[in-house]
């Protein structure tokens, strides 16, 4: 039963030993769209909630691609089509000479789609996030570990969801307003 006011459901645990082999069995049990929030890094749990891949690697890539034959376009329109000199007998288009442009606006380019990818890929700026509706989450940045189902989620029943999260023993299990 999905209801459109419930985001989902957020169980809490003490420790991160408990939170990564939640995270592994609700994976295992077929949910795919779960989320751990952890005041510490938890070495594994990215790979127990099914992030495994992101497109950040390709996007600066091809960031870093544009930027070079933008840098050396850039130069040989200069030196070629729109301003021709012949200097010390090079020819027009002397490619050796591009090379720092080239080089630089490939590093600017590539810096550049990793910083503003990576805002986009993670959804930032995000002032208001659902989750914060839970009284206990502020204890996110302290001491406590939580998971969290989504309604989004296909296998997401609010009963058995809610049961299935309880019998992961967790310290509580809440639900989180839209």
């Amino acid at each position: 039963m999905k209801r459109e006011s419930i985001y989902g459901l957020m169980a809490e645990f003490e420790t991160p030993d408990q939170v990564l082999e939640a995270a592994r069995r609700t994976h295992a049990a077929g949910y795919r769209r779960i989320d751990a929030f952890t005041p510490i890094p938890v070495e594994g749990l990215a790979e127990a909630v099914g992030f495994d891949w992101t497109a950040l690697p390709a996007l600066v890539f091809v960031g870093g691609l544009l930027g070079g034959l933008s840098g050396f376009g850039m130069c040989w329109y200069a030196n070629v089509i729109s301003f021709p000199m012949n200097i010390g007998g090079k020819p027009y288009n002397s490619w050796p000479s591009f090379i720092p442009i080239t080089f630089e606006l490939t590093i600017l380019g590539a810096a550049l789609t990793a910083v503003f990818g990576m805002l986009a890929l993670n959804g930032l700026p995000t002032p208001y996030h659902p989750t914060f509706n839970v009284e206990r989450f502020e204890l996110a940045s302290t001491d406590r570990f939580f998971l969290c189902v989504k309604s989004k989620d296909k296998q997401f029943d609010l009963a058995q969801t809610k049961a299935f999260l309880e019998s992961l023993k967790p310290h509580g299990v809440f639900e989180i307003e839209n």
